[in-house]
């Protein structure tokens, strides 16, 4: 048979007749959306030769790095001085990564990871959403993220004082304090995992109002992304993972210091130092 001789025929959404229930085959969406690391755009050389303040910014940040292991603490640098084009040259070397956070509180300030794990940039603003303070930070996390909390409240565990329609959230909080009070004194961090419980929107509600908001609202994208908010217990958080679609797939309290998917690893910061190394070989060799 010759090929011309062969019937050709479309197939796909719409070509097909439709069922006689009325059904419509439907499909699922691709997974979209996920960040990986790309190198920023950065000028052409000659085009930062006078840049004094980003070159000792960058100086400064590759000196932080390769010390950093050797720290217990956050290191932090202020460029709140640094003129347009300075800080516009410090903002393209240092990008925007996958984790940003929100703190509101006493103060206001936005953090944003860079796209150098554990780099991270924290701006202070005032009432009027005005700069007020701009930070470059070497640290797992954000220094803000530890600070301590102007609103504290304590679990309330009493039973008598939860809805009728509240099912398992009371349990939750006893076993909640129990591992708060175990973390202060042993600093064993613990996991509940809400998603394999039967929790009902009353229980929900019920352990949202009896915990809080907290100052620390964090989002971490990757492959989907990652809500991790605060309560106003102390070291207790919200852990909500969600696929590349929106849908949430893994909800969790935490207790723990700061919960591990806002951290950076020490291997990613030493990442960090040979990138950064690599970004600023063209235009300041003695740095790099």
């Amino acid at each position: 048979m010759d090929i011309r001789e062969i019937p050709v025929r479309v197939v796909g959404p719409g070509t097909q007749p439709e069922e006689e229930d009325g059904k419509v085959l439907s499909y699922i969406d691709m997974p979209s959306d996920m960040w990986k690391y790309s190198e920023p755009t950065l000028p052409a050389p000659e085009e930062v030769a006078n840049l004094d303040g980003a070159h000792e910014a960058m100086r400064w940040l590759e000196d932080a790095l390769a010390s950093y292991p050797d720290s217990e603490t956050s290191m932090l640098a202020d460029l709140t001085l640094l003129d347009a084009d300075n800080r516009s040259m410090v903002n393209q070397i240092l990008g925007e990564g996958e984790v940003a956070i929100s703190y509101n509180d006493q103060v206001q300030a936005r953090c944003q990871e860079s796209v150098l794990a554990g780099v991270w940039r924290t701006l202070y603003v005032n009432d009027a959403d005005q700069l007020t303070l701009d930070i470059l930070e070497v640290a797992d996390a954000p220094h803000i993220v530890r600070q301590p909390l102007s609103n504290v409240r304590r679990i309330d565990c009493d039973p008598g004082n939860a809805p009728t329609d509240v099912m398992n959230a009371m349990s939750i909080l006893v076993e909640l304090e129990s591992h708060r009070a175990d973390f202060e004194t042993t600093g064993t961090s613990h996991v509940i995992n809400l998603t394999l419980l039967p929790l009902s929107d009353a229980d929900q509600l019920f352990l949202d109002d009896r915990l809080g908001r907290g100052p620390v609202d964090t989002l971490s994208r990757a492959y989907g992304k990652c809500q991790v908010i605060s309560t106003e217990v102390p070291n207790v958080w919200w852990v909500r993972f969600y696929n590349s679609m929106g849908t949430l797939i893994l909800n969790t309290l935490e207790v723990v210091g700061v919960p591990a998917v806002i951290c950076a690893a020490p291997e990613d910061l030493q990442d960090s130092q040979s990138r950064l190394s690599g970004l600023l070989a063209p235009y300041w060799p003695e740095v790099a």
